[in-house]
């Protein structure tokens, strides 16, 4: 693990000091941010509603159903504690149940308002298709043979904002910048990134972009030195910042690396305590970026893992975000772990919204509105405006 090679080659090497012997315990240690974990902790109900429309969609019924007898052979699958029934009725707002006129057995749909909202989804990312091509393009710009397992990126590609058919409307449709390579093993395929040259100012990462901000700010104090091989960071409140901690933060932000899309050969970084710490920070800014390519600049740790080894990443991925907490916050809700880019959230929302996000943002508005808008029976549901989501966001920051 990262912070274990650091301390064979120097025990000031590493930027947070693992103290505990376990994974496990490492994760339990961590500074907790009470905004990421309160915005988690409802998101993680949001991933629930989402697999349950995604099975009802991929149905072949008009209108797209699915009983509640299959779901609750799903419910441990699905993380449905209490049964399919009772999840689904927190959200009348998404799912509407009935009893099927010929299988005369409860079935559930989605409701108009969750159908416009996947439309409008739908609608959205397809008129992002070129922002689409150009994170495919970064992604495998990272990688050191420039291309990429098909499987690793079917993991990601809703993070990376692509159409459910991307291989068609993406890869297909752009056969001059990319194209499909047979594996070695059966059934495996390798998306590879032809020689392109359109392509070459849009390689700039993200914190390239942050680091000239603030040396065009005003106010600007900071050397250009200083400032050219540093990572914007935030510490969770309450974290208490030792004095030698914060030298070695300070330190290691003057370390010059190579960058994400810059060329390097592994054989070329000598294992020394420098080189080792300049692989580190290689990493960092690798899956910074990767973090910035997402819709939602947030991600499960396990996806990531999945493409360690061809960006070149010979260090434990969720470490590498423990060890830097002013920048990355994990979190462990929801029987998973997901990582957020800090610095691209303020109080549970993103900063600069983009538009896929935005769509996504009125299914989760919904999912944070749950019960609300039903009469005193609980049957009728009444007129919700989810067009601006104000009020939702009210009830979240409340």
């Amino acid at each position: 693990m990262a912070t274990q090679i650091f301390k064979k080659l120097s025990p000031a090497a590493a930027l947070f000091r693992r103290t505990k012997t376990t994974s496990a315990e490492y994760v339990a240690s961590r500074a907790r941010d009470p905004t990421f974990e309160k915005l988690m902790e409802k998101y993680k109900n949001l991933l629930k509603v989402i697999s349950i429309q995604d099975l009802i969609l991929a149905s072949n019924s008009t209108p797209p159903s699915v009983s509640l007898d299959f779901l609750h052979r799903l419910s441990q699958t699905l993380h449905l504690n209490r049964g399919p029934a009772a999840f689904l009725r927190n959200y009348p707002h998404i799912f509407h149940i009935f009893n099927h006129p010929v299988k005369l057995q409860p079935f559930c749909t989605l409701t108009p308002a969750a159908l416009k909202i996947v439309r409008l989804e739908s609608e959205t990312i397809e008129n992002s298709l070129p922002l689409a091509v150009t994170r495919l393009v970064k992604l495998l710009s990272m990688s050191l043979t420039k291309k990429l397992p098909l499987r690793a990126i079917f993991k990601v590609w809703r993070e990376l904002g692509l159409p459910d058919n991307f291989e068609d409307s993406v890869i297909s449709r752009n056969s001059d910048v990319f194209s499909l390579q047979d594996g070695n093993e059966p059934n495996t395929h390798f998306l590879v990134l032809n020689d392109s040259g359109e392509f070459k100012d849009c390689l700039v990462p993200a914190v390239e972009k942050w680091r000239i901000m603030e040396c065009c700010k005003e106010d600007c104090s900071l050397d250009r030195t200083e400032i050219q091989y540093s990572f914007k960071h935030g510490f969770p409140p309450g974290m208490r910042l030792r004095k030698d901690f914060k030298v070695k933060v300070k330190e290691w932000q003057r370390l010059p690396y190579v960058g994400p899309y810059e060329e390097m050969r592994m054989g070329e970084i000598k294992r020394t305590k420098n080189g080792v710490m300049r692989m580190e920070k290689r990493a960092v800014g690798i899956v910074h970026e990767f973090l910035s390519l997402t819709v939602e600049k947030m991600v499960e740790v396990e996806k990531i893992s999945h493409f360690r080894k061809w960006f070149g990443i010979d260090l434990n991925v969720r470490d590498l975000f423990l060890d830097h907490p002013g920048m990355f916050y994990l979190s462990t809700k929801g029987h998973r772990h997901s990582v957020f880019l800090r610095e691209a959230y303020e109080r549970g929302c993103l900063i600069e919204p983009n538009p896929v996000y935005a769509a996504r943002r009125k299914l989760f508005d919904l999912v944070l509105f749950g019960r609300r808008g039903l009469d005193r029976s609980g049957d009728k549901l009444k007129s919700v405006d989810m067009s601006g989501g104000d009020e939702v966001r009210e009830m979240y920051n409340d």
